[in-house]
């Protein structure tokens, strides 16, 4: 990405050009950015963002999946409003928080006890800490490439590639950041996605250090496809044998169903960490699970192994929102939204056969990402892009983004509660046009 916009009269343009001199690349987050220059929001409502260039577009990114029901939602606003006249924070505990951790903890039966943070990255920060102090372990495995956010030990891995991923059976430990300490690769472990064999023969070379095996049941950079109920069976055996914890990172996978992605498994982690759609379009996240492991954050007890604040955790204003949000994502809400994610999914299907562009579609639940490879892959080896599929990509993105789609930057797309079928079949035929492209070039 070039460090200065390109020649342009836009307002876009002329602000990307202001933004550049006093924020790194222009932006505070990486995703936003689009070439020449991001495009700039005015306002939205429901499923549709007009940009300050006063172009409409209907969004299937919604904020990386963090908007279940859309921009503005009524409900939400006027909730909202009506606490913010109140108050925006306290040095005080709150009501709403109380009631938010009730109606979270009875949708999912591993949620017995929670605390609020700002991010799921701090709320999967919190988790493995908390695993640690429970165990009194170091370290920690995770699956090759996952995505667990900005904390070190959770990064690890995270955009490794064939230049230094390693031996498949033993993958290497890879930083994301320059400068990340030694001691840090070292204290994870790096196990393949859906292969239980070879995960626990790495665990078991280190099965009286490991404090927590972290698991995102779909995780977006491996692929997008669901563990296997074998896999996490095994994870789950292995973590009880060995005094280890199983935890899940849920912050995209909760809107799945009801009660998050671990209701279509039979075992139950030990700790999930929760965000994005759980915060009703506010910064929020939370580490929930089992109560015996959640008391190592109790201030009260004779011995609190891990001291928890933060300054704007379980503030009034993202728990109102918050639990306005989650109310409405109620088991109707989750199945209608299913359904339509099916319908795009297998409208896209039909379409990749009509044109014969190498492709596939992998998701569940109301999230799924187009690959153009011709079957889904397996693992974050074989999700890994090349140069034909970059090509690919850049295409259909600039393609929907002119035809009037939002979609997160690996061609994956979120739904939200707005949408109907209208918006759905739109989508399809916007993508069947960019393979009809694809396929002309």
């Amino acid at each position: 990405m070039s460090t200065t916009p390109k020649s342009g009269t836009s307002r876009s343009a002329e602000l990307y050009a202001r933004a550049i001199k006093t924020l790194p690349g222009g932006v505070s987050r990486n995703t936003v950015l689009r070439k020449p220059h991001p495009s700039y929001a005015a306002h939205a409502s429901g499923c549709r963002v007009t940009d300050i260039e006063g172009v409409e577009r209907i969004d299937f990114a919604n904020n990386m999946a963090s908007l279940i029901h859309g921009h503005a939602d009524p409900d939400i606003v006027a909730a909202v409003t009506e606490q913010m006249q109140r108050g925006s924070a306290f040095t005080m505990a709150t009501e709403i928080e109380v009631e938010y951790a009730e109606h979270l903890c009875s949708r999912c039966e591993s949620l017995e006890q929670l605390r609020f943070v700002n991010s799921g990255t701090e709320a999967v920060m919190g988790m493995l800490k908390a695993a640690r102090a429970f165990t009194g372990r170091p370290k920690i495995a995770k699956v090759e490439g996952a995505y667990h956010g900005l904390y070190d030990f959770a990064e690890v891995s995270q955009t490794a590639n064939p230049s230094n991923w390693g031996d498949p059976d033993a993958p290497s430990s890879v930083p994301v950041a320059y400068g990340t300490p030694t001691s840090v690769l070292e204290s994870v472990i790096v196990i393949p996605f859906n292969n239980p064999e070879k995960a626990l023969a790495l665990l078991d070379k280190h099965k009286d250090e490991i404090a927590c095996v972290i698991l995102d049941p779909m995780p977006h950079r491996v692929g997008l496809v669901p563990a296997d109920p074998a896999y996490v069976q095994a994870l789950r055996e292995w973590t009880v044998d060995h005094g280890a914890l199983l935890v899940f990172d849920e912050v995209i996978t909760f809107r799945t169903e009801y009660g998050g992605f671990q209701e279509r498994y039979q075992v139950r982690p030990d700790l999930t960490a929760l965000g994005k759609a759980i915060g009703g379009g506010f910064p929020v996240g939370a580490i929930a699970g089992r109560a015996e492991v959640m008391e190592v954050m109790n201030p009260l007890a004779p011995d609190t192994r891990f001291p928890h604040s933060g300054t704007f955790s379980a503030n009034p204003v993202t728990m109102t929102a918050g639990l306005t949000a989650m109310r409405k994502f109620d088991r109707d809400a989750v199945e209608r939204l299913n359904s339509l994610s099916l319908r795009a999914v297998e409208g896209i299907r039909a379409a990749l056969a009509a044109t014969g562009v190498p492709g596939c579609v992998t998701g569940i639940g109301s999230f799924f990402r187009l690959h153009f490879k011709n079957e889904p892959p397996a693992n974050r080896r074989e999700a890994y892009r090349t140069k034909e599929e970059d090509r690919c990509l850049a295409v259909m993105l600039d393609h929907l983004f002119d035809a009037g789609f939002m979609v997160i930057n690996t061609c994956s797309a979120t739904l939200s509660t707005p949408m109907g079928e209208e918006e759905i079949d739109a989508f399809v035929a916007a993508v069947g046009d960019g393979l009809e492209k694809l396929k002309a070039l």
